[in-house]
Parts: structure tokens; sequence; C-alpha cells
């Protein structure tokens, strides 16, 4: 029975260290499309809508969306590093957006809706500087993503939390009358969504 029980002890123990959950931070623009976009990525356990960048602590969707804040619309990204390095999510990213567009993305224009990258550490920052040359290099363009130090993430109302999946066929109106697919398309080409699963 001892013994048993101390198989089981080691069997808890292994299980809880083997897997580490990290977090990555990514503006691309509605943070609905994000959201969607990256819970589509092998690896990724969850996404949170929420608000980053800015000088404002709690701040609310009416707040960022009318400017002056400083935030971005931004996703909260919880993945297993052991699946997905933050590197391809990285590349996932770029390819999911315009990075060329300095004023906001597609329908959505104002600084709260650029694109932006946000690394927790050196290494993040790295991957994200290069991708970033690697970008500039394929599409031969300025791109305008911004790289700058993680900072608080502010997770957003409830009501956008999953908005894609609870309110489907606003969301997919949304996207498709935005035009977010059609201009990531002509941006990257064969390129585009690389990466996302059943895009």
């Amino acid at each position: 029975m001892r013994f048993i029980f101390a198989i089981v002890i080691l069997v808890s123990a292994w299980g809880s260290s083997a897997f580490a959950a990290e977090k990555a931070y990514f503006a691309g623009g509605c943070f609905w499309c994000i959201e969607s976009d990256f819970e589509h990525v092998t690896g990724v356990i969850e996404a949170r809508s929420g608000y980053t960048g800015g000088t404002l602590d709690n701040p609310t969707y009416k707040q960022v969306t009318a400017g002056n804040t400083g935030h971005f619309e931004a996703v909260e990204i919880i993945y297993d590093p052991k699946v997905v390095a933050y590197s391809q999510l990285v590349e996932i990213f770029f390819r999911s957006v315009d990075p060329t567009d300095a004023g906001g993305q597609f329908c959505d224009r104002g600084d709260s809706y650029r694109t932006a990258i946000f690394p927790s550490n050196e290494k993040e920052t790295k991957s994200a500087v290069d991708a970033k040359r690697l970008a500039a290099t394929t599409l031969g363009k300025h791109i305008a993503t911004v790289v700058q130090p993680a900072m608080t993430f502010f997770p957003a109302e409830d009501y956008h939390q999953d908005y894609y999946k609870k309110n489907s066929l606003k969301y997919n109106y949304y996207r498709f009358t935005c035009g977010r697919n059609k201009q990531v398309e002509r941006v990257w080409g064969k390129e585009a969504y690389k990466g996302i699963a059943d895009h």
C-alpha cells in the first residue's frame, strides 16, 4: 500500500513539473480576431482579450477606444513552450496582421488598433526584432509594428472574452466587412495565416 502511495506522489510531482505554461502578448487590431486566430494554433492553451501599454489602471473599452490612454487592444496568449516556441508565435502573429499599417488595422483606425509585440525578456525581444526584420525583408516594406517591453495586462470586459464563440454570426460579419482576411492575404499571399489551423 505504501509502495502504491509513493508511486502516486511521484507521478503527481512529475506531472506538475513537466508542464509550465508561458505567456505572450500581442496587439493586432481587434482583439476578438487575434484571440480567435491564436486559439487555433497548436500549443496555445488559451487567449484572452485585454489592454496593455498605457498609463491608466484598469481601463475600460470605452476609455481605450476613445484614445489618450496609450493602451493597445491586446491579447494574452497562454501556451505550452514544449509544443510551440515563442519565436513561432511571433512569426504566426506577423502573418495574421498587416504589419505595414501604422494607423490601425483594416477598418479599425487609431492608436489602440496598432500592431505591437510586448516581449517579457531579452530572448523574446530578440525573437520579436528578428521576426520584424524578416517581415521587412520578405515584404520589401517598412514594418510599423512596435516592439516594446511588456507592461501590465488588463483583461477586457467579460463580454469581449471568446466573443467569436459567443456571438459567431456578428463576429464573422464584422471580420468580413472589416476586410481583415482579404487584406492579410493581399499582404502575405500564400504565407497569410500560416500556422493557424482551420483558417
